[in-house]
């Protein structure tokens, strides 16, 4: 791949979000919220700064989705340590369902890992959707508060997409990206081969 392909404004947004892991990390480690909540917002906007980017400009490689996949399970990570450290009492009520929303993404990774040897990168509707619901919860969550409902609802996304990530890699004899969901990835298993 040359070079040009790598350094897009898309792809800088990528690398922006994985350098930014270690550091979300230290403002969790040292108890520093307003920072962490700060950074960990700016992260989720570049996240959806670079998807849109790329589809308008028509700069989608498999390699930015790639990168896109891994800085994402990255934010997550950062994420879910900053709940863990700063509102896990929020959670614990609810720690029930979370749990199985963390298990069933980390399933969808070893399912992964195992079948083609690398992180999904898959980007259904579904999961982008859930991606930005998430955002949405964590953004809410450091600035204004846990709100029940509107967990309930992120959560309840987050699984269905999950299950259907899971489904679709089950399915699938090479991993790829940006497939769009379970309808279409059935829907060419039907069409005839030419």
């Amino acid at each position: 791949m040359n070079r040009k392909k790598l350094i897009t404004i898309p792809n800088l947004l990528g690398y922006y979000r994985i350098l930014m892991f270690p550091v979300l990390l230290a403002f969790a480690f040292t108890e520093r919220e307003t920072l962490f909540a700060v950074f960990l917002v700016i992260n989720l906007l570049t996240d959806v700064a670079d998807g849109l980017i790329a589809r308008k400009f028509n700069m989608e490689t498999d390699f930015g989705a790639r990168l896109d996949s891994m800085a994402d399970n990255l934010t997550y990570v950062a994420a879910f340590t900053g709940i863990y450290v700063f509102k896990l009492y929020d959670f614990l009520p609810h720690i029930t369902s979370f749990l199985i929303f963390i298990g069933l993404m980390i399933l969808a990774m070893i399912v992964s890992l195992i079948k083609f040897g690398r992180f999904p990168s898959l980007h259904l509707y579904s999961w982008k959707i859930g991606g930005y619901i998430q955002g949405a919860f964590f953004i809410l969550l450091f600035t204004y508060g846990f709100v029940t409902p509107f967990y309930y609802f992120m959560i309840t996304w987050g699984i269905i997409s999950a299950l259907e990530h899971i489904t679709i890699q089950m399915i699938i004899t090479q991993m790829r990206s940006n497939a769009k969901g379970l309808y279409w990835v059935l829907k060419e298993k039907k069409r005839p081969i030419k």
